[in-house]
């Protein structure tokens, strides 16, 4: 590993990223996905929380739909977040990806890891976003939290009108994960990952592959799952419930 991708130890600087522009669609119409409750309040701000948790993470730059800036500032205002962690708010571009180079170039001079999280994870938990960040300051430049699958998976030939898909694979599910949030990031290593890959990519990850990196994973946590459709929406309800018996979350 080149000293130009090695992340500094010991007193470095983390921030973390939330892209939060998408307008989540399978949740069904309404506010963005980011935005809709849960147990009462904006599923951005339980990301937000998350991630400042961390006494790691300095700073929180939330990435806002276009013409919703001023809205989630306004959230942010309104709610209750630790006070040793700093809050920015930009606006977000027409793809996760141009959101979250965005949120790159929010960040202050000084900050050597970049997480970036998902606002539809809302319940990370603190010691998932810890064990990323210290994978980072042990000198990986791209960390990535996974679980191993419980289901198997068929590789198939996708088909446009709805006939039965024909199954061409089944991967040994024994070497496949399930990638969760926060990604962790050496910042130059990301940087340069946005600045040279324009393909579409599904993560940051990714990228980091395209330009011959190393990604590691660490483990993730079941309760880190994405609310994407309307039952997790009742699984991350129960969830909270739960931590408000046990830990009054």
């Amino acid at each position: 590993m080149s000293d130009e991708t090695r992340p500094v130890a010991g007193g470095s600087r983390t921030a973390a990223v939330i892209p939060a522009a998408g307008r989540g669609v399978r949740l069904g119409p309404g506010a963005p996905k980011a935005l809709r409750a849960l147990s009462g309040t904006p599923m951005l701000i339980h990301a937000v929380r998350a991630m400042a948790a961390s006494r790691s993470v300095s700073l929180v730059v939330v990435v806002a739909p276009p013409d919703g800036a001023a809205e989630v500032k306004s959230l942010l205002a309104d709610h209750s977040l630790p006070e040793r962690t700093d809050f920015v708010v930009v606006p977000g571009g027409a793809s996760r990806q141009e959101s979250v180079k965005l949120g790159l170039d929010a960040l202050p001079p000084g900050i050597d890891i970049v997480l970036v999280h998902d606002a539809a994870r809302p319940l990370v938990p603190v010691d998932t976003v810890d064990a990323v960040i210290e994978a980072v300051r042990d000198g990986a430049p791209a960390v990535v939290p996974a679980l191993p699958l419980t289901d198997t998976v068929k590789e198939v030939v996708p088909t446009a009108d709805g006939s039965p898909e024909p199954v061409v694979a089944t991967p040994p599910r024994a070497r496949l994960r399930a990638v969760q949030t926060p990604q962790g990031f050496d910042h130059a290593t990301l940087v340069r990952a946005h600045e040279s890959v324009t393909d579409a990519v599904t993560d940051c990850a990714g990228m980091v592959e395209k330009l011959g990196g190393q990604v590691v994973l660490v483990p993730g946590h079941e309760e880190a799952f994405k609310v994407t459709r309307p039952l997790d929406l009742v699984l991350a309800e129960a969830v909270l419930a739960r931590r408000r018996a046990n830990d009054g979350y």
